[in-house]
């Protein structure tokens, strides 16, 4: 669950540190989103792990809502990560033929 929420707060918090350090622009928020895909495949991998141990004890270990919410948290992150990657490449895009 810790990792779905730094896949889930890498993006805002590479945007609010944009907004706050004068030598960081917004631009450079983009670089969030590798991170916060890496992470969310992560926390995605970690909670099925989690799930199959789940499985196997008969749910005696208990953490099955625990499970499910790094699995939702991780599947956040990774939709951020996209969600932010297009929006820098459709920037670029636009750079790009304006410059025209």
């Amino acid at each position: 669950m810790v990792l779905g929420l730094l896949a889930v707060a890498a993006v805002p918090a590479a945007i609010a540190l944009s907004e706050q350090v004068e030598s960081v622009e917004l631009l450079h928020a983009g670089a969030a989103a590798p991170v916060a895909a890496v992470v969310g495949l992560v926390a995605i991998a970690l909670a099925r792990r989690a799930r199959q141990q789940i499985q196997l004890t008969l749910g005696r270990v208990g953490g099955a809502r625990v499970a499910w919410t790094g699995r939702a948290l991780g599947m956040l992150g990774v939709y951020l990560a996209v969600t932010a990657a297009l929006a820098v490449g459709f920037y670029g895009l636009l750079e790009l033929f304006a410059a025209d």
